[in-house]
């Protein structure tokens, strides 16, 4: 079994002082985190990293958020860190999401900026692994203006944004794509009771990608938690708002580290108060405490293979097929749907012996072969989020031509020209 992974990192501070680690968004570098760390170092030894494929660190794509905790975790672990406090933005709050839940003892606090227990959904994140993968990052990069900061400091501040175009644009287009895949299929909604770190919650007024009622979301389901309301701020709020939100860390970690009740080598920060208090408030952001009970999962009581066949359904065909299909479900069809979900895609999809690219060349040669266009159109899509690029569709279909007919093929492409283009056409 090969060694996890590690993170590209630097660090800033004193050797001897407590860590704290920053976590960079999607399509950034550990350079989004520069006006913070004058005042930050000034008390912490402050650890940043790159995602993999960002910044010119190693392209080693990493398919989950698990799978970029337990690499930061290995970094960590090599610089012999055993305790830290953690602040990320973006997919930097999600990693620390996941190791406040997975690995609590070893963090300290917990700052989540520009975050969510679920970003967007997981339709619109395999829809941006399609655009990628067909067209590169260009597009990409050329909408991160609008997406991440508000149109004030947009036109006022053309060097950043330039900045922040070419830090997208320089990224590695599969690295990338995973870390959307990993956005994808990121929902913590269920467990953000089980966050027992003192947490803060920072949003930018403006943010559209995270907006505040997902911050409010998850000041509402963790106990220990505060929101901090930025005005004037977008998604990339450290760079759009700098001293705000050095502000707000500073007084968060400098309040509310808790003290492991465990040796770990680390000295904490003094003692916190039983609750973190945010008070009094830094200029130009507005802090508000919310209520601390979530509402219970509801439980499925239906079958393992369901269970199971229900999600690979939604990764492969997108969740707006397949909620459209179970909203025109009723009595006369319900079983038949039952049975297709079951062993279509919970027993036969799921199987190991080929993979999800695989089980779509073979499905778009089926379902062109008997001339089932319909099934071929949404299996396009599937097609293209499991990894087919137009170019390998066309040779499929190529390749369907010479041992089905040339009218099957014809058909087929005509169907699946409509899907690509719809597919992948940039948004905007």
């Amino acid at each position: 079994m090969s060694e996890t992974k590690t993170l590209q990192y630097r660090t800033d501070g004193p050797e001897d002082g407590p860590v704290l680690v920053l976590g960079p968004s999607l399509g950034t570098t550990w350079h989004m985190w520069d006006r913070q760390i004058p005042e930050l170092s000034r008390h912490w030894r402050v650890l940043r990293f790159d995602l993999p494929g960002h910044g010119g660190a190693p392209a080693h794509p990493a398919p989950s958020v698990a799978e970029l905790a337990a690499r930061l975790l290995a970094t960590l672990d090599q610089l012999e860190v055993e305790r830290f406090g953690y602040a990320g933005c973006s997919i930097g709050g999600a990693i620390g999401a996941e190791l406040a839940l997975r690995h609590p003892r070893r963090v300290g606090s917990l700052a989540l900026v520009s975050a969510s227990p679920r970003f967007g959904t997981a339709d619109s994140f395999r829809q941006r692994g399609v655009v990628v993968r067909t067209n590169g990052l260009d597009p990409i990069a050329r909408a991160t203006p609008e997406r991440w900061f508000t149109p004030a400091f947009a036109a006022s501040q053309p060097a950043i944004v330039d900045w922040a175009v070419q830090m997208v644009r320089t990224t590695d287009p599969g690295c990338y794509i995973a870390a959307c895949e990993a956005l994808a299929a990121f929902d913590i909604r269920a467990e953000l009771s089980r966050i027992g770190i003192p947490t803060l919650v920072v949003v930018g007024a403006d943010d559209q990608v995270t907006p505040a009622a997902d911050a409010r979301v998850l000041v509402a389901g963790i106990a220990d938690a505060r929101l901090a309301l930025v005005p004037g701020a977008s998604h990339l709020t450290p760079v759009e708002q700098p001293m705000a939100v050095t502000d707000l860390l500073m007084r968060h970690f400098s309040s509310s580290w808790q003290s492991p009740d465990h040796p770990t080598g680390m000295t904490a920060i003094p003692a916190p108060p039983l609750k973190p208090v945010l008070s009094p408030m830094p200029p130009g952001a507005e802090v508000v405490e919310y209520g601390q009970h979530a509402p219970e999962p509801l439980v499925d009581a239906r079958s393992e293979a369901y269970d199971q066949g229900i999600k690979v359904r939604r990764e492969v065909l997108g969740d707006a097929h397949v909620d459209r299909a179970q909203s025109l479900t009723d009595e006369f069809t319900g079983d038949f749907q039952d049975f297709i979900t079951r062993y279509a895609w919970g027993e036969v999809w799921t199987r190991p012996g080929i993979d999800r690219r695989t089980r779509s060349v073979v499905t778009l040669t089926a379902l062109a072969a008997r001339g089932h266009l319909d099934e071929l159109a949404f299996h396009t899509r599937a097609a293209l989020r499991n990894g087919l690029t137009p170019t390998e569709i066309k040779e499929v279909l190529l390749h369907t031509g010479v041992y089905c007919g040339v009218p099957t093929a014809n058909s087929a492409f005509a169907v699946a020209q409509r899907i690509i283009r719809e597919e992948t056409s940039p948004e905007g």
